[in-house]
């Protein structure tokens, strides 16, 4: 009876093993799927990581400090904090290291944004009129890109002393100053299309008849000055103001011109 016991005993185990076994073995089998899963994506990471690229961009037009700032700001924006921007500003170049579809997109907004500075020929008239007639008319000129200054000047330097004089004594220490005196046009140009934007600072100088009374040799100076910003249109002439000619009876107004230059 006991042998027969032992037996049934046995045969009752052996399914038990076997299911173990089963349950082991599907236990490893998702250990390792998850381990080449994994495996898979590191890998899948690592891929995608070393698929991205440094390219250096060289600007062709924007020379000055803050365009090409302007231009590292927007690439910036624009690609987000995953892609890593440089700029050389002294060779004007930017470099930029991320996917390809970065650079890419780097490109096309450089493309854009670095374009050729247009040209206009600015052309200033001051008409001076003396009891409602006409007396003269000055006319000055200058050809500047967009964002760049020109000065324009039409008169005289006239000497200054401004250190020790004594007119007995032959050896005195003397130092001379020169001043313009006439006509000044200091002008800056911005923008592109149909609206221009036009920094005008228009001065007019001239000497008095009188003397200051600091000395015999100094001066008094007459001065007109008219600054103004304002949004000029290509092609059409535009008066920026008037002023009074002081020491006189005339009157000055002051016109401009911009000129687009092919």
């Amino acid at each position: 009876m006991k042998i027969h016991c032992d037996a049934a005993a046995r045969r009752g185990f052996r399914p038990a093993q076997t299911v173990f076994a089963l349950l082991l073995t599907a236990a490893f089998a998702a250990t390792a799927a998850h381990a080449q899963t994994a495996s898979g994506e590191s890998s899948a990471g690592e891929a995608k990581g070393s698929t991205e690229i440094t390219q250096t961009i060289f600007l062709k037009n924007l020379t000055q400090q803050n365009e090409v700032n302007d231009v590292q700001t927007d690439l910036r924006n624009m690609l987000g904090g995953h892609t890593k921007i440089y700029m050389v500003a002294k060779e004007g170049a930017i470099s930029i290291h991320g996917t390809p579809e970065d650079i890419r997109l780097a490109q096309e907004l450089i493309s854009e944004l670095d374009r050729p500075r247009k040209s206009y020929r600015l052309i200033y008239t001051l008409t001076d009129t003396d009891g409602g007639a006409q007396a003269r008319t000055q006319t000055l000129a200058a050809v500047l890109a967009s964002g760049e200054r020109a000065i324009l000047k039409q008169g005289s330097k006239v000497p200054i002393i401004t250190g020790t004089y004594d007119s007995d004594n032959s050896k005195a220490n003397t130092q001379v100053q020169y001043l313009d005196v006439g006509l000044t046009i200091d002008a800056t140009v911005e923008g592109h299309g149909d609206d221009l934007s036009l920094h005008s600072k228009v001065e007019q100088s001239s000497l008095a008849e009188e003397k200051s009374g600091a000395g015999p040799q100094d001066p008094v100076l007459r001065q007109s000055v008219l600054e103004i910003t304002t949004t000029i249109t290509p092609g059409k002439p535009l008066i920026i103001g008037k002023i009074d000619i002081l020491g006189t009876t005339h009157k000055q107004e002051i016109s401009v011109i911009a000129e687009p230059v092919k």
